[in-house]
C-alpha cells in the first residue's frame, strides 16, 4: 500500500488532534473509529467484504501496512464472518496510542512530554506538517459545501467523523449546526463506511452488550438440567401415614378390577 496517501485511520486521527493542545478531541470514542476506519481500509483494498452486517475476509494478503495487517490477521483467524459492532466492540483499547505512536514513526506528529500539576508525566502530540492536515479538512469541508457526493474515501471519512463525535469538535457552535447536519447525511455516500459507523454508534450506545445479554440467558436455559419432580413425602411431613393411605388405596382399586372366580 503506497505511503503517498494517508489511511483513514491516520485521516481520521489527525482530524481529531488538536493542534493547540496536542490532544485529541473525543479520546472515549476514537478508538472505536479507528477500529472502524480499519476495516473500511482492509475494505477499500480488496481485502474484506460486507456480508450483510458481518465482515468476512476475502483475501488474507498482507497489506504492507503493520496495523492494517494486524488486524486483518485477527479477522482471517475468526475463520467466519464475524458481526462488525462485536469486531469495533471487542478489545481495542490502545488503538489511538498505536496509531499515534505509528504516526511519529513516520513523522507526521512529534511528541512533547510535558507534566500534569507538576508531577504526572504526560506526552502531548503536534503535528510537524499541517498541511496534511488541512488538505483533509478541506475534503469535508468541500463535500459539505457543494454537497455532491464525495469519493468513497472522504465519504467513510466523513461516516466515521460523525460517528465518533468530532462534528463538534470540526464544526463548533450554533454557527456550525447546518455543516454538522451535512456530515452526519455523509454517512449514506459509501455503503461500507455507513456499516461501520452505525456500528461505531451501536456500541456506544450499548446495542452489542444488550444483544450478547438477551443471549445469555437463553443459551443458560438451554444448558439447565430438567429436574425429576419431588416425591409427594418431601412436601408434606408424616411419610408413614401417607405410605399406609397410598396402600389402602391400592388395594382397593386392585379389588374392584380382580374378576370373580366363583360361578
Amino acid at each position: 500500500m503506497g505511503r503517498s496517501r494517508r489511511t483513514i485511520p491516520e485521516e481520521l486521527l489527525l482530524l481529531a488532534l488538536d493542534p493547540a493542545t496536542g490532544t485529541t478531541a473525543q479520546p472515549q470514542s476514537l478508538d472505536l473509529g479507528l477500529a472502524g476506519a480499519q476495516l473500511v481500509e482492509l475494505a477499500l483494498a480488496g481485502r474484506i467484504a460486507p456480508d450483510g452486517d458481518r465482515i468476512a475476509v476475502v483475501l488474507p494478503r498482507p497489506t504492507g501496512d503493520p496495523t492494517l495487517d494486524s488486524a486483518l490477521e485477527l479477522l482471517r483467524r475468526r475463520g467466519s464472518p464475524v458481526r462488525a459492532v462485536h469486531w469495533i466492540g471487542g478489545p481495542r483499547l490502545g488503538l489511538r496510542q498505536t496509531y499515534l505512536s505509528h504516526l511519529e514513526r513516520c513523522g507526521m506528529v512529534h511528541a512533547v512530554e510535558n507534566q500534569m500539576c507538576g508531577v504526572l508525566p504526560t506526552t502531548r502530540y503536534q503535528a510537524t506538517d499541517t498541511a496534511v492536515s488541512r488538505q483533509i479538512r478541506a475534503r469535508l469541508d468541500t463535500a459539505i459545501r457543494t454537497g455532491t457526493p464525495p469519493d468513497a474515501r472522504t465519504a467513510a471519512l466523513a461516516a466515521l467523523a460523525h460517528a465518533v463525535g468530532l462534528g463538534k469538535h470540526l464544526y463548533p457552535g450554533n454557527e456550525g449546526r447546518s455543516s454538522r447536519s451535512r456530515l452526519r447525511d455523509l454517512i449514506r455516500h459509501d455503503p461500507m463506511g455507513g456499516l461501520v459507523a452505525h456500528a461505531v454508534m451501536d456500541v456506544q450506545n450499548g446495542v452489542a452488550g444488550q444483544a450478547a445479554a438477551a443471549r445469555r440467558p437463553q443459551q443458560g436455559a438451554a444448558r439447565k438440567p430438567v429436574r425429576a419432580p419431588a416425591p409427594a413425602m418431601a412436601v408434606v411431613g408424616q411419610p408413614q401415614q401417607l405410605g399406609d393411605q397410598a396402600r389402602r388405596r391400592g388395594g382397593a382399586r386392585a379389588a374392584v378390577v380382580r374378576p370373580s372366580l366363583s360361578h
